[in-house]
């Protein structure tokens, strides 16, 4: 069961973070920056995507997911610097297009798990966790969906509040430029791609994404199930 668990996880990450890189990439081409369009990454198959960051698509998350039974891994969409130094609102958008692209994966399970409520095919769970988030008492194939819309949602949800972080690298870094000038948005993208500062965003995102995501999962799971008060 955990060898089986550990596939489904790698499986919706790579899809995930496919989906994530393509709509960085399809906001860059309509912002005017080609770059990653002619690396094939506007795209919903995984290969162009693993073709650029093998090790952390494939060899890092199946590494994980098989010892630690949780996918962890990067990917990354190529861009034109100086196309982002000329125009830092819509590199800003660029960035954010990324989690704006998982969090519409969360909303849509959201709405399968609400229809599901509203035809009594599924239930709310007792308990929630991240494999766990709807329940039903149908057998197969009802049983795979929910475990299947389940894990979606979690992973899906980590991706947006991760990269909603502002803290650089992180995609979340670029939401303060979109309330500035563009002279004050160049200059403080100029900061935030300093690499120490990288150094520095991660080593905080280490320490407090656990407890901040704990909160904003029941928040959210609760959200879902008007009523339910989930801990």
């Amino acid at each position: 069961m955990r060898i089986f668990d550990s596939i489904c996880w790698y499986i919706i990450f790579l899809f995930s973070v496919t989906l994530h890189e393509a709509a960085h990439a399809w906001a860059a081409k309509k912002g005017g920056d080609l770059t990653a369009y002619w690396e094939g990454q506007v795209s919903l198959s995984p290969l162009p995507h693993i073709r650029r960051e093998p090790f952390g698509m494939v060899v890092l998350p199946i590494i994980s997911s098989l010892v630690f039974g949780w996918p962890f891994g990067y990917a990354s969409a190529p861009y034109d610097p100086y196309w982002a130094d000329r125009h830092p609102r819509r590199a800003a958008w660029m960035g954010l297009a990324g989690p704006a692209a998982n969090l519409g994966l969360v909303l849509l399970c959201v709405v399968i798990i609400r229809l599901g409520l509203a035809f009594d095919i599924f239930l709310e769970p007792n308990a929630v966790s991240l494999k766990y988030v709807v329940d039903t008492d149908y057998g197969v194939p009802w049983s795979g969906l929910v475990f299947a819309v389940s894990m979606v949602f979690s992973l899906n949800l980590i991706l947006t509040v991760l990269n909603l972080i502002p803290f650089p690298p992180l995609d979340g870094s670029s939401i303060l430029s979109l309330l500035l000038s563009e002279d004050h948005a160049r200059k403080y993208q100029s900061i935030i791609r300093n690499p120490l500062l990288g150094i520095v965003g991660f080593f905080l995102v280490w320490k407090l994404f656990n407890p901040l995501f704990n909160v904003i999962f029941l928040m959210v799971v609760n959200l879902v199930y008007p009523g339910m008060n989930y801990q």
